[in-house]
């Protein structure tokens, strides 16, 4: 029913927004990888709500629970069960809405697929969701980091506000330096602005974020339907509000002839194979080939926001809606650790799974 995720390295997420809470089942993750259980609650950390004036103001500790799976801080080879309890839910700011559908929500499509839908904050529609999917991308990236695999993402732009280089001119230890995690300082203070006056006229903003994953080894990455891009566009493209994905080059490389865009191979220093040019993003015949592989995310402007809209209820009759509540006028700071997890989490099962293909 779309709530697992993944082949060899696997997750099962389940909760609600209003419900006991949130959590998430691993399995397939190697016995013998030690796993920080403080580390699972940094990420955590990042993604809650309530953590700046630019956030929901909605306040979950989002203190994880580590059920199974781990002994004496090693994994066992069993399921990883991982919990999040709700505590700050208030179900009465969604009262009216129980009839009527909000626009740009899946209100309308829940009712459609289902014949009923839990209209407490979305309930499985909501993105309290991915808080399970950033406490198992927090193992990935334990696991990952045993084989020198590093996966940063960052805001690049909010609204028509864009930070003017690529990642490669930019220091992403400043990413956690401000409270939009826009490592371009000076485009940094102009988006929590932007961010502030959407907020201030009771409205909302989008905006993109990049990512960037460095020492993914060659091999990664399924020849035909699994293809390194495609399963990572899957992912991401999985997030609440993701209306795009760009791999490598992405639409401006669309604008170059082949001989410009090409990726010449040489042989490095070291007597590794490397390509000169990273345009491919660092696949290439959907598998990866050793170099940075880097990509854009599109997020929509939130879609509840403080202003009356023209909408129906459920007898198709038409109603006029408000947005109530404790909601972000911007995503984006908060879904930098959640595009980082599902990137951990792709890259985890693609690396465990290139383990199998040769003797």
């Amino acid at each position: 029913m779309s709530n697992t995720f993944g082949t060899l390295f696997r997750i099962t997420t389940f909760g609600e927004s209003h419900g006991t809470g949130i959590g998430v089942i691993i399995d397939g993750c190697p016995a013998g990888l030690a796993v920080e259980a403080a580390h699972i609650q940094a990420a955590l950390d990042r993604r809650r709500p309530g953590q700046s004036e630019l956030t929901t103001p909605r306040n979950e500790a989002d203190r994880v629970q580590i059920q199974s799976g781990l002994f004496e801080g090693m994994t066992t080879g069993t399921p990883i069960s991982l919990f999040i309890p709700n505590a700050d839910q208030r179900s009465d700011d969604y009262s009216h809405i129980a009839g009527a559908y909000r626009p740009s929500h899946a209100d309308y499509t829940y009712d459609a697929k289902y014949g009923r839908r839990d209209h407490r904050g979305g309930g499985r529609s909501s993105a309290r969701e991915t808080a399970a999917r950033v406490a198992a991308g927090a193992v990935a990236a334990q696991l990952l980091a045993h084989f020198g695999v590093r996966v940063q993402a960052y805001v690049s732009a909010v609204g028509e506000i864009e930070v003017p280089v690529g990642y490669e001119e930019l220091d992403l230890s400043l990413i956690d330096t401000n409270l939009v995690r826009c490592p371009d300082p000076a485009t940094a203070a102009r988006m929590e602005d932007r961010i502030r006056a959407a907020r201030d006229a009771h409205d909302t903003v989008g905006g993109v974020i990049t990512g960037v994953a460095t020492g993914v080894p060659p091999g990664l990455g399924e020849p035909v339907f699994d293809k390194l891009p495609a399963v990572l566009g899957h992912a991401l493209l999985s997030i609440n509000a993701v209306k795009g994905f760009e791999f490598g080059s992405g639409f401006e490389g669309t604008k170059l002839a082949g001989s410009q865009h090409n990726d010449e191979f040489y042989t490095d220093e070291a007597g590794r194979i490397a390509t000169r040019t990273n345009r491919s993003g660092g696949s290439q015949g959907g598998i990866s080939n050793g170099q940075d592989v880097y990509f854009r995310v599109a997020f929509k402007p939130v879609a509840t926001i403080l202003q009356s809209q023209p909408t129906v209820n459920q007898a198709g009759e038409a109603v006029t809606l408000a947005g109530r509540g404790r909601h972000d006028p911007c995503v984006l700071p908060r879904a930098v650790p959640i595009v980082e997890a599902m990137t951990h989490l792709v890259l985890a099962d693609l690396l465990l799974r290139a383990r199998s293909n040769q003797l």
